[in-house]
């Protein structure tokens, strides 16, 4: 039995047989993939533009309440009370006077409060106590990015 024998360059030369299998299944991915692509036109989609709703859209007034790093509470960036009352009476009148409004308007109060990162939490409580005397639920937080 002889051993295969090499050229004398040491090459085999250009191998067909492994590129006419890559070939083949390269073709037969892409024959098989044209069947799974779907047409624009079937699909069910809508592009964004105005449409016309059946009720009118509801929008609420926002009262926005700020809380400065001093303690100095702003309603709609308006001061109220001292930085050191705990009681907040003006902002309380207040309060009560946007929720009865609110009741007599039948829309519900709504309001924020911005608090600076380096404020008390306890000035938020003396906030929070005063929204809980004016009967008000709807509120949110947020935190003041200056």
């Amino acid at each position: 039995m002889k051993p295969f024998v090499h050229d004398d360059d040491g090459t085999m030369g250009f191998q067909i047989a492994p590129m006419v299998d890559v070939v083949f299944v390269i073709m037969l991915f892409f024959m098989v993939m044209a069947g799974a692509v779907k047409v624009e036109n079937e699909l069910t989609t809508r592009l964004p533009g105005s449409t016309e709703t059946s009720s009118a859209t509801e929008l609420y007034d926002e009262t926005m309440i700020a809380i400065s790093d001093e303690g100095q509470v702003s309603l709609n960036d308006e001061e109220c009370d001292a930085p050191n009352d705990t009681q907040l009476p003006q902002l309380r009148a207040t309060l009560m006077r946007i929720k009865e409004n609110a009741d007599n308007a039948k829309q519900p109060a709504v309001v924020t409060i911005v608090s600076d990162p380096h404020a008390k939490y306890s000035r938020t409580i003396d906030v929070l106590d005063a929204l809980a005397a004016a009967k008000i639920s709807n509120v949110t937080f947020n935190i003041s990015d200056e």
